[in-house]
């Protein structure tokens, strides 16, 4: 078993209400390395998560941390490897602010800390991870078919390196620890602030699931939508849980103020994936 460390800085620009979040297998509190390669050379693991490269988080505390299995983490998500320039280091985030944002992607490399009873850690500390989660979900909101068969994938690719006596039971606890995807960590949260109601919860709940059906559509015409287009998409999924939850409510469950401009999509990211696949 090996340790994860997921990590935030400000995404976007210094002082950015919403968060970038990261995974390493290695505390940058001891050793922050500066740059991708010698992260590499050290026999260490940095997964960018549709991001740049940062020697240490800001603030310098993970976000979370704990032990996982190391070959899930690097089969479910390419670690070392810039996920603008190379697909196996996207996951199953296929298209940055379409499938997901940072927060997804950096979940599923999370995924790895797992087990048949315990739910896998999240970066749900980051700032903005309630929006983001109830507009992409926590593995993305396209994907879930792929999601599903890439865990199955990665559990056969890994047992079959193992002696035989280990294989089953290997391949069943991965295959378990793909069950705890049933929970949804914005579900409880929500269930947590609107406890006292139900109804209200409900129609949050009907709500997003018509969010995340919306926004999961193509729109003919616009197979690469800009990052504006993605954001003002997003705001107006937004406004309408506002209007439903009002000011307080929204505030309680979301961590933010309605009328706060909803800019998760990364229009430098975005357009760096666009070059990278026209070239």
């Amino acid at each position: 078993m090996t340790k994860l460390f997921a990590w935030v800085t400000p995404a976007f620009i210094q002082g950015s209400p919403a968060d970038h979040t990261w995974v390493t297998t290695y505390d940058s509190r001891e050793k922050a390395y500066s740059s991708l390669k010698k992260v590499e050379n050290d026999g260490e693991d940095y997964w960018m998560c549709w991001g740049s490269f940062h020697k240490v988080g800001e603030p310098t505390e993970p976000i979370a941390m704990g032990q996982a299995n190391l070959a899930v983490a690097r089969c479910l998500v390419k670690s070392n490897a810039d996920s603008r320039d190379i697909p196996a280091a996207r996951g199953t985030i296929f298209k940055y602010g379409v499938d997901g944002v940072c927060h997804q992607l950096a979940n599923q490399v999370l995924f790895s800390t797992g087990t048949a009873k315990t739910k896998p850690l999240t970066v749900k500390k980051a700032r903005w991870y309630r929006v983001s989660s109830f507009l992409y979900g926590m593995y993305g909101r396209r994907q879930k078919v792929a999601w599903q068969q890439k865990i199955e994938h990665c559990a056969q690719q890994i047992i079959s390196g193992a002696p035989h006596e280990f294989s089953d039971a290997a391949r069943s606890k991965i295959i378990a620890t793909g069950k705890n995807m049933e929970f949804d960590d914005f579900e409880e949260h929500a269930q947590d602030v609107l406890s006292d109601e139900p109804i209200l919860l409900a129609k949050l709940l009907e709500l997003r699931s018509e969010v995340q059906a919306y926004i999961a559509r193509d729109i003919p015409g616009f197979e690469s939508p800009s990052a504006e287009m993605l954001n003002a998409q997003n705001q107006h999924m937004m406004d309408q849980a506002a209007l439903l939850l009002g000011d307080e409510k929204f505030e309680q469950v979301f961590g933010i103020k309605v009328g706060e401009r909803i800019a998760l999509v990364d229009p430098d990211i975005l357009n760096k994936r666009a070059q990278s696949v026209q070239n």
